[in-house]
């Protein structure tokens, strides 16, 4: 599957992807929000993608810059259901730096956004962030995702236990924000 917008081609990630995503992943501006432990390495993130690809209810993504056909970042998607019609974007990040603060993680969020309303029909679209991760905060709230609460303690990375902030959308609001 290929999704793409101006600027982005969104492709299912392959396993040859997974070398990208360990460089990406020792990145502090890409590990500092998402709950990845520094011990994290190669065959881990490979047990992680082949068990994720066996799953139907996973989906995993990688973001495309067009113009250059490089990969830039990653998405993924856990927790489809397809009786509730809903999901989780339980990661997304850009991993190449010099494309970070341009825009692509919003252009690559509007992509999955539509892909999951419109082509798959989910009523509810869900995500969370950790606390004090505000750029993502105002993004998540500039694309219309609700804040619905904090979950305390739900996430542990390098043995600390951090609070998530938990926020969705739901069909309507999507279709009465993007869709007219």
């Amino acid at each position: 599957m290929e999704l793409m917008s101006e600027n982005l081609i969104i492709r299912n990630s392959t396993f040859n992807d997974c070398k990208t995503f360990e460089v990406w992943e020792k990145k502090d501006y890409v590990k500092e929000f998402l709950a990845i432990d520094d011990s994290r390495d190669y065959e881990e993130i490979v047990r992680e993608f082949i068990l994720r690809e066996d799953d139907f209810t996973n989906m995993q993504f990688t973001i495309v810059f067009k113009k250059v056909l490089i990969p830039i970042g990653r998405i993924y998607i856990s927790h489809y259901d397809e009786c509730l019609k809903s999901l989780d974007i339980t990661r997304i990040y850009i991993g190449e730096e010099e494309y970070i603060g341009k825009g692509y993680g919003k252009e690559a969020m509007k992509i999955i956004l539509r892909y999951a309303f419109v082509n798959l029909e989910m009523e509810r679209v869900t995500l969370d962030t950790f606390d004090g991760n505000k750029r993502a905060d105002n993004l998540y709230k500039e694309l219309g995702f609700v804040d619905e609460g904090c979950a305390r303690n739900s996430i542990k990375k390098n043995g600390k236990y951090y609070n998530l902030n938990l926020k969705s959308m739901l069909r309507d609001e999507y279709f009465s924000r993007y869709i007219r």
